[in-house]
């Protein structure tokens, strides 16, 4: 078991602080009707930085805000906090705050991840190669992060860390080991393969196969697209077919953001690439998100097997090998044309 004692973590939109506000309520200086307080929406040149810990409870919070010179009392914020159901969502770790504010604008700051520090952003479909540089950026050293990846332990049933870093926003109290941040990452992960489905999907496929299913579903297309093309994946790999996904070849070449893939690219040896290689690669090609893992445990019913993304927003499905033809001959002339910002 990895101890995980320092370790303070803010999943921005997901998981949440929770105040425990029935504790050290005495502690607080004022118990008039009437808090004092600075006035809002006043300019202050001077800040702070107010290291929230883990479990801090409402007064915790309101005390440190005092002590620091954010605000005039403990408690006008103490109160504000309580009222407002945002507090909540207060991250652990270090906060620069100004000076000499009013209570709802010490919270407004305490909310703003802009401001916290070593904040680490995982994007859907992310690369682990891009978390690490993330990791990187929020202070953590190289060496201790090549260290963590080597040491941590996976998920029965999983055979990279690869897609296993759920993206989501991230902050982590100072000393945190850099294995302990990436067991989080793992924790998190995994709590939405369950949620998703795919931790408890009965079919063929293994949780393994599934991830790497979603992270293809991820890095194809648009959310409101991703259902169908988790059916075209299942219908291809049921009929024996390559998968043909660019976003494979791309992994492979690092190449972010592409839409064009060039015949030469397609020929690439590698076990990732679905041109050459049938079945699905050997793991996932990125960190997929809910929407993604939910599409690739539960695929809807439908006989596509090709699809294609004409224009920005406009991809289509088919189980025609003709129609893919024609639409694919309206996407090059778009690209052509720079729709896809691009003149290739």
């Amino acid at each position: 078991m990895i101890e995980n004692r320092s370790a303070a973590l803010r999943v921005i939109a997901a998981l949440a602080v929770v105040f425990l506000f029935t504790g050290g309520v005495h502690q607080l200086r004022s118990g008039v009707s009437s808090a004092p307080d600075f006035a809002c929406a006043v300019a202050s040149s001077e800040e702070v930085s107010i290291e929230i810990a883990k479990g801090a409870t409402g007064s915790d919070i309101a005390l440190q805000l005092y002590d620091s010179g954010v605000i005039k009392s403990s408690s006008a914020f103490f109160r504000l906090a309580v009222a407002d159901k945002r507090s909540a969502m207060i991250a652990p770790g270090a906060h620069l705050i100004s000076k000499e504010i009013c209570a709802a604008d010490a919270l407004s700051q305490l909310l703003d991840p802009k401001r916290i520090a070593g904040l680490i952003n995982i994007f859907e479909g992310a690369w682990n190669s891009e978390v690490f540089r993330s990791m990187a950026s929020a202070g953590f050293k190289e060496s201790e992060i090549k260290s963590a990846i080597s040491q941590i332990e996976l998920p029965t049933g999983f055979k990279s860390l690869e897609g296993l870093l759920f993206p989501a926003q991230y902050s982590f109290a100072k000393d945190t080991s850099a294995i302990d941040a990436l067991q989080v990452m793992i924790d998190r992960a995994t709590t939405e393969l369950s949620k998703s489905g795919i931790s408890t999907s009965s079919g063929k496929y293994t949780e393994q196969k599934l991830l790497t299913m979603a992270s293809i579903i991820q890095a194809e297309g648009k959310t409101k697209d991703f259902a169908k093309i988790s059916r075209v994946i299942r219908n291809r790999l049921e009929k024996g077919m390559p998968l043909q996904m660019d976003s494979t070849v791309h992994y492979v070449q690092k190449a972010r953001g592409d839409i064009f893939l060039s015949t030469k690219s397609t020929l690439l040896k590698s076990d990732y690439n679905t041109y050459r290689k049938y079945g699905l690669p050997p793991g996932p090609i990125g960190n997929p998100g809910f929407d993604a893992m939910f599409a690739a445990a539960n695929p809807p019913a439908g006989d596509w097997i090709y699809f294609v993304t004409v224009a920005p927003s406009d991809t289509r499905f088919t189980a025609s090998y003709d129609q893919f033809s024609s639409w694919k001959i309206e996407y090059k002339k778009n690209l052509r044309a720079g729709l896809f910002g691009s003149s290739k």
